[in-house]
């Protein structure tokens, strides 16, 4: 646990002054993101928002997995969602190899053989999040009236280019 300490200390802190038990698991402001585990993004604040108003979807690229569907899902027909944000971001890693270079790579640094699954690289990021924008509109589970979005994050300059 002595690895994990300052995190620990940290949440004392914050539970101090925590005034969000009032929150409830809607999204109060009826939007899903879906984005990149990239620590340079903060979505809530990217767009405006801040906890409890929006439901956030990480993973490595901002895909648009099957899981993210499975949580989609439940996020549009039980917790209040009703607008779908994609939003990858420039500069991503997953863009910035090809799917046996970014295995080779890990293999290399850690001894790991990662092949067996897929990572999901991004040759052509635009066209990548064109295509998981069509997956999100046109999977039968969702709400036919939700509505979709997908916007480039610049990491340099905070900015969204909304691209549909």
């Amino acid at each position: 646990m002595e690895i994990f300490s300052d995190l620990l200390a940290a949440n004392k802190d914050f539970a101090a002054s925590f005034k969000s038990e009032a929150l409830t698991g809607q999204a109060r402001k009826g939007l899903a993101i879906v984005t990149c585990m990239d620590s340079r993004i903060d979505p809530l604040h990217i767009v405006g928002m801040e906890a409890g108003d929006a439901k956030i979807l990480r993973n490595a690229g901002a895909r648009v997995t099957d899981d993210v569907l499975r949580t989609l899902v439940l996020a549009t027909h039980l917790l209040g969602v009703n607008r779908i944000l994609v939003m990858p971001h420039t500069d991503c890693r997953m863009a910035s190899a090809t799917e046996d270079q970014i295995h080779a790579t890990i293999l290399e640094k850690s001894g790991v053989d990662t092949r067996g699954i897929e990572i999901r690289t991004v040759a052509d990021p635009l066209a990548a999040l064109k295509q998981d924008l069509v997956r999100i509109e046109s999977y039968p589970l969702l709400a036919k009236d939700m509505k979709v979005m997908g916007a480039i994050y610049d990491v340099a300059t905070g900015l969204l280019t909304p691209i549909n």
